[in-house]
């Protein structure tokens, strides 16, 4: 039985290839968003929760409408709409920021995810593939239009295709990045489903890339993970509002355990990146403090890591 065949139509169809990303709030909208946002000099998303300081959807709408020509504004409010479930009304947002720069490739990708959530049967629309096409013309190293190219192979039932492509881009993945444990599970999932051994490929790929923290940092303790296969599929019958509770719940866990293992490193550098994600950044730089105070000794590596995410 293929993916496809295994998870039915429509929304459900599309779990196994989104909610990976979503049910641990590593939303593959902040992928691209982060760094296009970086690359402009502009903060961090909003959240989708419009916390304290939080600008809400009405004021970015409002600030979108007001600028000249200013495709960051309309692409903080596709990134806030889209956090919030609202996946049709980020599209068109999107597209505003597309045209507005159409040489930006993350802005074709970020287009292309917005199209796939919003759409109710087809699980890959043919806009979302010219978007994710367009974003790999403009730049080849797109990790998220690639991503969704691969899909593109397993919908088709070329499988080995879909792996061979996810493979190549974890070999180009920066090790921590917010994608990074949702591509490998995505890898092995496919495999398993399909009948394809992938670990010998999954550890030559493993072997050439360097470690996310500096050596001598403590290794990720065994409790800090992703979220398992039956976690995805209770995901995906779940509402955007469900999914977000659902994420914040697994965070807290996730903050419980580093107190109970604060040396180590990376599940702090996941923290931190999970609140960001959740559009709280004055959470994500609690746990950047709280890091450091319980490793002194790398405390530049974990400011530096804090930095790459936007925490001030």
């Amino acid at each position: 039985m293929d993916r496809t065949e295994q998870q039915g139509a429509g929304g459900t169809q599309k779990a196994g290839w989104i909610l990976l990303a979503t049910a641990l709030v590593l939303a593959a909208g902040s992928i691209g968003f982060n760094i296009y946002e970086g690359s402009h000099g502009t903060v961090a998303a909003p959240a989708a929760g419009e916390g304290e300081g939080e600008p809400t959807i009405e004021q970015l709408r409002a600030a979108a409408e007001a600028s000249s020509g200013d495709a960051a504004r309309w692409s903080d409010l596709g990134f806030a709409q889209f956090q919030r479930g609202e996946y049709a009304e980020a599209a068109k947002a999107y597209q505003r920021a597309v045209a507005l720069a159409p040489d930006e490739a993350v802005l074709h990708s970020a287009l292309g995810e917005a199209l796939v959530m919003a759409s109710a049967r087809d699980p890959l629309p043919p806009e979302a593939l010219a978007a994710f096409e367009k974003a790999v013309a403009l730049d080849p190293k797109d990790p998220r239009a690639r991503y969704f190219l691969g899909v593109k192979k397993d919908i088709d039932k070329d499988h080995e295709g879909a792996i061979a492509a996810w493979l190549d881009l974890l070999a180009d993945t920066p090790p921590g990045a917010p994608w990074e444990a949702d591509l490998v599970r995505t890898i092995e999932q496919v495999g398993q489903i399909n009948k394809i051994d992938v670990a010998p490929r999954l550890a030559k790929v493993q072997e050439g890339r360097t470690p996310a923290m500096a050596l001598g940092a403590a290794p990720a303790a065994p409790d800090v993970r992703g979220p398992s296969a039956a976690e995805v599929a209770a995901a995906g019958a779940m509402t955007p509002s469900q999914q977000r509770e659902m994420a914040q719940g697994m965070v807290a866990q996730l903050e419980q355990r580093l107190q109970q293992n604060p040396g180590n490193l990376d599940g702090w550098v996941m923290l931190m990146r999970s609140r960001m994600t959740l559009g709280e950044p004055a959470k994500a730089k609690a746990a950047l403090e709280a890091a450091v105070k319980a490793n002194p000794a790398e405390a530049a590596e974990l400011r530096r890591q804090a930095q790459a995410l936007g925490i001030g």
